[in-house]
């Protein structure tokens, strides 16, 4: 007889469930069907055998990741061994409601899997009775434990490096082709506007950006001076062009213009132009960003076409999945079921056309060198996805290598093999990525470096405010210590210098007492020598000297 065990995953943790007659209910489908919305029928059908709780909403992270990359998790396999019998007359089945996960399973247990047939029913009627078939679980805690895993599973598959987003280059290239557009249009508005005022401007500065600037700059046409002759050179950069737009503007056929006009045209030119400085920054940005996420693919067929292969691809990713035959024509597939459809010549090219590559060959090796072009571009592509440290020392290489095969289709001279430029590449490339290693080193040594700095100055700043409270009292104890100490060191009776500290005592308070007279004595003679001295004073002898000289002889 064949017992059925069924492994469900939930937010909350592992359970495995018994299934009662396997025989019978496998050939009673429907009757199973029909059972699963009532409780108590599913309830004869199904017993809980064990459960499994997570212990933590990061533990219930991984266990689910584990699952859906078709991983055996350590905590369910140490559930299923503890818990799942392996020997026994009856022949254990495992059933689970995943292919994937199941075949890990088998190779790691070595027991039969079921995925199919009466398991996909059990587990929909276990999915929807879990919350009363385990004990201790109720209905809003299970909604929520879903909740959180929801969201937790969502933020982990999103996640991405902010230093090699591709989809910042996907919608800065939009953004690109998008202001393109809008800067010609009103470009050619301002053109229409302004050329009532001023036609001949148009002839003389066919650039559209230049025009914007001029048309801002420059205003009424009947102000303009000799004097402003400098202030048009600085924007054309030309001084015949500068006293060309003098010239024309005093023997203009234009007509008159309101300065309420005039003012609406300035403002919209000013508009324009501040559009034009920002698609230059963007453009500058474009740039840096490939250089982070694609630099192979930059180095070898430029900034602004690697970021249109990336964002019509969707991905860096998705683009380094595609094979060679599929770059080449990515951008021109309406051409190419137009030409499978009325079984015309298929497109050579698609966006890779505007790759200077392709303008420089020869018509006839057009399409050769836009293969040999989407076989390099795959390449830089694939190295750019899956190595760790970006450097563009393979793109350049390659388009070294394109360089050769342009002058090999021209010239005939035979260009080195594809081995030998790898080799070549590969040793630079791993030179670049350890210094690269070890200035990322340096600045993290430095990092570190600066935080235990701050860390002890932030220390010593919490001591030195504790220390000043406690300064007084720490003065006391060392000089009492110090006292101390030499009668420590002695031993034995210190009653002398007890008696030589008493009498040191006695003769500072005698001092402190006479203190007064001293002071006023020293004041008296401070204002005797600050007076004149007109008679040198004879000092008398005291009686006490005399007395001193008497017993001496």
């Amino acid at each position: 007889m064949v017992l059925l065990h069924v492994l469900y995953e939930h937010a909350s943790g592992y359970a495995l469930f018994a299934v009662k007659e396997v025989e019978e209910i496998g050939m009673l489908l429907p009757q199973v069907e029909s059972s699963v919305l009532s409780l108590g029928k599913f309830n004869s059908l199904v017993s809980l055998a064990a459960f499994f709780p997570f212990k933590s909403a990061q533990g219930a992270l991984e266990n689910i990741n584990a699952i859906s990359e078709g991983v055996v998790h350590a905590d369910l396999k140490l559930f299923l061994e503890t818990n799942l019998p392996h020997s026994g007359k009856k022949k254990a089945v495992l059933g689970v409601g995943d292919a994937k996960i199941g075949a890990a399973l088998q190779e790691e247990f070595g027991f039969s899997i079921q995925t199919s047939g009466v398991v996909a029913e059990i587990i929909r009627g276990i999915r929807l009775h879990f919350h009363l078939l385990v004990k201790g679980l109720t209905s809003e805690a299970a909604s929520k434990a879903q909740l959180g895993l929801g969201h937790s599973y969502s933020r982990a598959k999103v996640k991405f490096n902010v230093n090699r987003a591709d989809n910042m280059i996907i919608q800065s290239i939009a953004l690109l082709d998008q202001l393109d557009k809008d800067i010609n249009t009103f470009s050619m508005r301002v053109r229409e506007w302004y050329g009532y005022h001023f036609p001949e401007l148009v002839k003389i500065v066919p650039d559209n950006s230049m025009y914007c600037r001029l048309a801002q700059l420059i205003g009424n046409r009947k102000e303009l001076t000799d004097e402003s002759v400098e202030t048009l050179e600085e924007v054309v950069m030309d001084n015949a062009k500068a006293q060309a737009i003098l010239e024309a503007s005093r023997s203009s056929m234009g007509m008159d213009i309101s300065p309420i006009d005039l003012i609406n045209i300035e403002r919209f030119s000013n508009r324009v132009v501040s559009l034009a400085a920002y698609r230059l920054e963007l453009q500058e940005y474009l740039r840096s960003k490939m250089g982070q996420v694609a630099p192979n693919l930059a180095a070898l067929i430029g900034d602004v076409v690697g970021a249109r292969l990336i964002s019509h691809a969707g991905s860096l990713t998705n683009l380094a999945k595609y094979p060679a035959s599929t770059v080449q024509i990515l951008g021109a597939e309406k051409a190419l079921f137009r030409a499978l459809k009325t079984r015309g010549n298929t497109p050579k090219y698609g966006l890779i056309f505007h790759s200077t590559f392709i303008g420089r060959a020869a018509a006839k090796n057009k399409g050769r060198i836009s293969r040999y072009l989407a076989n390099k571009c795959t390449i830089a592509s694939r190295i750019d996805c899956f190595s760790e440290l970006p450097s563009s020392v393979f793109g350049d290489k390659l388009r070294e290598q394109v360089e050769e095969r342009l002058s090999f289709y021209e010239t005939g001279e035979v260009p080195r093999k594809n081995v030998d430029v790898m080799k070549e590449a590969v040793k630079e490339a791993t030179d670049v990525a350890v210094e690269m290693k070890r200035k990322l080193d340096k600045q993290e040594k430095k990092r570190k470096k600066r935080e235990k700095k701050l860390q002890e100055l932030q220390a010593n700043g919490d001591a030195e405010v504790n220390g000043d409270a406690e300064t007084p009292v720490a003065k006391k104890k060392q000089k009492h210590a110090a006292e101390e100490t030499p009668a420590a060191e002695n031993g034995g009776d210190t009653s002398a210098k007890k008696k030589r500290k008493a009498e040191a005592e006695e003769a500072d308070e005698v001092e402190e007492a006479d203190a007064p007279a001293k002071k006023k004595k020293k004041r008296k003679s401070e204002a005797a020598d600050a007076e004149p001295a007109e008679v040198t004073p004879v000092t008398p002898v005291s009686e006490k000297k005399k007395k001193k000289k008497k017993n001496a002889e």
